[in-house]
């Protein structure tokens, strides 16, 4: 009788746990990748007040995640020490007033510096959030968790097309509408963090929105799993570099960031060129691919829970991606954003889909550090495709062989993660 009302007291402590705390981890994902994304939508008018050229733009989208990169693991060991209630209050409020400084750069250095700047302070947000889940929500809830979370940034992208072009409308006051644009935005992350401070709770047994018996049960279920997937001492930093594992992990994550942040930064681009377009009907085709990847990433995560394998949707979700980014350069422009919306499926799909293995795999007393290095190794991903794809356009003028570059990576990854197989020790 007893294990039942445990049982029940946990159902309902899980169930309010994700009304909660999803909804405001959604919306604060959308903000946090609004603000690092929404440079692709005023390069013409960043290249025109700065005085560079693609190649410059490339570098300079991209050093936000060598700050993310080198930023990130130190973060989320601090969001241990300070509680994810602090921690990620702080950050959102730093990344959202270096989001709106973008507006007064000057010059190519400045950009780059507030790039780069960019890059620290959200670095330690998705980690954070993902380590967060391991603390609220037990192992067979977390893949829906992540999927629903992982929503946020193609939500994001859906919006961020039509919204920039709106903002981008604002004139006055001394500044041009891409600066209204990027100013807006992130005052509105500012906002968001007292949002966040008001709101969250570090550990389930600080929730008093959950009853004495919820706040027991899902601490028990949590800290239980916790203890039983413990299997060897500690591993530290050094060792964790040293893990093939986690660097199978790295490699796995740095091939989607690669194809998600390529076609982030250079989409507006590419629908430029079917030409004739004005700024909000770019903004309307950039939306397409994403508005697609949520279907797919929501019918991919009924799937996979439906047929256990995590590792071969993966592989399926990566060959989507890389068939559509090589069938991009067999036709036109039009032809090409069409097969670029399938590749979306499948590369926002294999995200959603590859966070429950390093979770599951990963020692609890090292997930943090672990997930937190997975994530900023995986996202220099985001610093080598906008540069890439910036030399490769002023070197050829055209993207296509950046394209025949991701779709090998998506291929590539796809047959490792089918091949390589995990024993626990």
């Amino acid at each position: 009788m007893r294990e039942t009302v445990s049982q029940s007291a946990l159902a309902s402590a899980v169930s309010k746990a994700k009304w909660r705390l999803l909804p405001l981890f959604v919306v604060m994902f959308i903000v946090n990748y609004v603000d690092r994304v929404n440079v692709s939508f005023i390069k013409p008018q960043l290249e025109a007040s700065l005085g560079i050229g693609a190649t410059a733009y490339g570098i300079g989208a991209g050093l936000f995640f060598w700050g993310y990169a080198l930023f990130e693991v130190p973060a989320n060991m601090a969001l241990e020490r300070l509680g994810a209630r602090r921690w990620l209050t702080l950050i959102a409020a730093v990344w959202g007033a270096l989001a709106a400084l973008l507006a007064f750069v000057r010059d190519a250095d400045e950009f780059y510096a507030l790039r780069f700047l960019l890059g620290a302070a959200e670095a330690g947000f998705f980690p954070g959030v993902v380590y967060y889940f391991t603390r609220w929500f037990p192992s067979s809830e977390r893949g829906r968790a992540m999927a629903i979370f992982l929503s946020g940034s193609a939500i994001a992208s859906v919006i961020s097309g039509p919204l920039s072009a709106g903002l981008m409308s604002i004139e006055g006051m001394g500044l041009h509408g891409w600066q209204w644009m990027v100013l807006i935005e992130g005052i509105f992350s500012v906002g968001m963090a007292g949002i966040l401070w008001v709101w969250l709770d570090s550990l389930p047994g600080e929730a008093r929105w959950l009853s004495p018996e919820e706040r027991q049960a899902l601490s028990s279920a949590v800290e239980s799993e916790r203890a039983a997937a413990i299997t060897r001492p500690k591993a530290g930093l050094g060792q964790l570099l040293l893990d093939p594992k986690l660097l199978f992990f790295c490699w796995v994550y740095f091939a989607i960031q690669l194809t998600i942040y390529a076609v982030t930064f250079w989409l507006p681009e590419i629908i430029r060129g079917m030409g004739g377009l004005s700024n909000m009907q770019v903004g309307l085709f950039n939306s397409i691919p994403w508005l697609i990847s949520v279907a797919g990433m929501y019918l991919f995560a009924v799937a996979a829970a439906r047929r256990p394998g995590q590792q071969g949707w993966v592989a399926v979700a990566l060959t989507v991606a890389g068939v559509g980014m090589f069938a991009a350069t067999l036709g036109g422009p039009v032809a090409g954003f069409v097969c670029i919306c399938v590749s979306a499926l499948g590369f926002k799909s294999a995200a959603s889909l590859f966070w429950p293995i390093p979770q599951k795999e990963l020692d609890p007393r090292a997930a943090a550090a672990g997930i937190a290095l997975i994530n900023s190794l995986g996202n220099l991903g985001g610093f080598f495709a906008p540069t890439a794809f910036g030399w490769i356009k002023e070197t050829t003028g055209s993207v296509t062989w950046g394209l025949h570059g991701l779709a090998a990576s998506s291929l590539l990854t796809a047959a490792l993660v089918l091949l390589v197989r995990f024993r626990r020790a």
